[in-house]
C-alpha cells in the first residue's frame, strides 16, 4: 500500500450496523461507502474502485476477485470464511481477515436462552398470560407444557472451542452434567467427560452442537444419531445449519422420537417457506440472531478495524488464507 489513505467498500453493513454503532473509527481510515446490501448484479461496480472490500454474507467468487484488479485486501465481518475464494485472493497475493471469537459470550447465552424456552416455555407462557388465561384461571398458577429443571442432567457439547466452551461452563453452573466430543481439543476443562461422538447423542438430555462446517460434519445430525437420542432430550444448535439433516430432524420431531430443538441456524438463509423444520412439532427458531446484541457487534466493528490497521502497517492480522 502508499502512504495515501485506501479506498474501502463495505459491500453489506447493516447486519452488523443498522444504525446503533458508529462508522467513525473505519471513516478514519481512507474514502469509505459502505451499502446495506449488495445485489450479485452490483459487486463488481460497487467494489472496482475499492483497495480494500468488506464483506459479510455476499459472496465474493474467482470470476468477481478477477473483476477487482484494484483489490488488495479482503476482510470478512464475522468469523466464517466461505463466502470468499480463498485460493482465488491468495493467487492475487490479496490476504482474507475475519473477526474470530467476538460472539462467544453472545452466542453461549443465546444457546441457553433456546434451552430455557424449551424447559421453561417462558414466551409461551407470557403470551399466555398477556391473551387472559390467567386473569379467567380458576387457579392461582398453571403451565402449558411440563416444566424442565437442569440440574442433574447431561448436556453434550459437540466441539470445544470457545463457544463450545462458554456452554459448558454455564451448563456447569446450571448443575448439568456436561460431556463432550471434541478429539483435538486441549486443556478440557475437569469439569467436562471426553466421550466418542455415538456416545454424546446416546447418553445426553441436551446436545448442542458447537463445531465448524466440513465435509466431515455436514449432517453429523442425521437419523441415526437422532435415533440414538433419549425421547426426552432436546436438540440445540447454535453453529451452523447444515450440520443438522432438517427432514430427519423434523420427522423426529413429528413422532417424538425427540422432546424439542433450538435453532438459530438453518441450511439456507433466510428458509424457504417448504423448511419442514418451520411447522415442525416443539422447534424453537430464531433468524440467525445469536451472535448480534450490541457488544459483540462492537467488538467485531472494533476488531475488522483494527485488521485494516495491522495490514495498513505490514504487519497483517487473522489472515486466514
Amino acid at each position: 500500500m502508499t502512504d495515501s489513505k485506501p479506498t474501502i467498500v463495505v459491500l453489506d453493513g447493516f447486519t452488523l450496523n443498522p444504525g446503533d454503532l458508529d462508522w467513525q473509527p473505519l471513516l478514519e481510515l481512507g474514502p469509505c461507502e459502505i451499502f446495506d446490501r449488495t445485489p450479485p448484479d452490483h459487486i463488481i461496480p460497487r467494489a472496482q474502485p475499492a483497495e480494500i472490500v468488506l464483506t459479510n454474507k455476499t459472496v465474493l467468487t474467482r470470476e468477481s476477485i478477477a473483476q477487482l484488479p484494484r483489490v488488495k485486501y479482503i476482510g470478512v465481518l464475522a468469523t466464517g470464511t466461505n463466502v470468499v475464494d480463498l485460493a482465488a485472493a491468495r493467487a492475487r497475493s490479496i490476504p482474507v481477515t475475519n473477526v474470530p471469537a467476538y460472539g462467544t459470550r453472545a452466542v453461549a447465552q443465546a444457546t441457553f436462552a433456546l434451552l430455557l424456552e424449551l424447559t421453561n416455555h417462558v414466551g409461551q407462557h407470557a403470551a399466555a398470560v398477556r391473551a387472559g388465561r390467567w386473569t379467567n384461571n380458576v387457579d392461582w398458577c398453571f403451565w402449558d407444557a411440563p416444566l424442565i429443571e437442569l440440574d442433574g442432567l447431561t448436556i453434550g457439547i459437540v466441539g470445544l472451542g470457545r463457544i463450545g466452551r462458554a456452554v459448558a461452563e454455564l451448563a456447569h453452573a446450571f448443575g448439568m452434567k456436561v460431556v463432550a466430543h471434541a478429539p483435538t481439543a486441549r486443556n478440557v476443562p475437569p469439569f467436562v467427560t471426553q466421550v466418542e461422538l455415538d456416545e454424546v447423542f446416546r447418553s445426553s438430555d441436551v446436545v448442542s452442537l458447537h463445531c465448524p462446517l466440513t465435509p466431515q460434519t455436514r449432517e453429523l445430525v442425521n437419523t441415526g444419531r437422532l435415533h440414538l437420542m433419549k425421547p426426552g432430550a432436546f436438540l440445540l444448535n447454535t453453529s451452523r445449519g447444515p450440520l443438522i439433516d432438517e427432514a430427519a430432524l423434523a420427522g423426529a420431531l413429528n413422532s417424538g422420537i425427540i422432546a424439542g430443538a433450538g435453532l438459530d441456524v438453518l441450511s439456507v438463509e433466510p428458509p424457504p417457506a417448504t423448511n419442514p423444520l418451520l411447522t415442525a412439532r416443539n422447534c424453537v427458531i430464531t433468524p440467525h440472531n445469536a451472535w448480534a446484541t450490541r457488544a459483540a457487534r462492537l467488538r467485531l466493528l472494533q476488531i475488522a478495524v483494527a485488521n485494516i490497521r495491522a495490514f495498513l502497517s505490514g504487519r497483517p492480522e487473522n489472515v486466514v488464507n
